[in-house]
């Protein structure tokens, strides 16, 4: 139901303000377009709703669907109305950052944390070799869903993400607790800091240990000064 209005807040309201849609613009703009990696980010969102919020965002002329080649799975891509939001939830975003307390228990996802870092990784701090790190969370919450061990393959060429024993030697294992990495992706604590404090400890090769402050990355957000 809309709200009745012809204000262009109002109007506007009526697309961007729908459950679930600014995050899946935060997507599209973040560079997931296939349908299962936008699920990936939000997986509290059935993919039947998901299906239904696409569908809407299209027929508003905000996102476009096409098959890069027949047989290929659809990718989705802003148009250049929906490209015009990234004001809006860079906005949202920065907001968020400075004025509310993110890091809550009911707020805490191992998945969406690791996927974000596979995502910033900066590849060109990689060391030439590949780089294998093992991640094991602690602390989680109850309710919590999903693994709690993840394994990051870092090479050059890009990164790849495993839920289970990919069968590499480990060079890196770090066992964390999720809510002390998590400020440490959002810059509220260095790093440095949750080591010093034991809630991040790092083992295996020491020149991996070393390296990786530097290519661990953080969120967008992660700059934006608070109160």
């Amino acid at each position: 139901m809309g709200y009745g209005q012809f204000c262009p807040v109002a109007v506007a309201s009526e697309i961007f303000a729908e459950r679930w849609t600014p995050i899946i613009l935060r997507e599209l703009l973040s560079g997931s377009h296939r349908f299962n990696e936008l699920h990936r980010h939000m997986p509290l969102m059935s993919r039947a709703l998901l299906v239904q919020r696409l569908r809407a965002l299209e027929e508003a002329g905000v996102v476009r669907s096409t098959a890069p080649r027949k047989g290929c799975a659809r990718e989705y891509h802003l148009t250049e109305s929906g490209e015009e939001f990234r004001a809006a939830v860079e906005a949202l975003g920065t907001w968020g950052q400075r004025w509310t307390v993110r890091v809550q228990p009911e707020n805490l996802n191992a998945g969406i944390l690791m996927w974000n870092v596979r995502r910033r990784t900066p590849l060109d701090k990689l060391p030439a070799r590949r780089v294998v790190a093992a991640f094991h969370f602690r602390g989680l919450p109850p309710k919590h869903r999903g693994a709690h061990r993840f394994w990051l393959i870092l090479e050059r060429s890009g990164c790849d993400l495993c839920v289970s024993d990919p069968g590499y030697e480990v060079d890196l294992y770090v066992d964390a607790d999720l809510a002390a990495l998590s400020r440490v992706w959002l810059g509220d604590i260095a790093l440095a800091t949750a080591i010093r404090e034991k809630k991040v400890r790092l083992s295996g090769l020491p020149s991996a240990i070393r390296e990786f402050p530097a290519w661990l990355p953080v969120s967008h957000y992660a700059g934006v000064p608070r109160p």
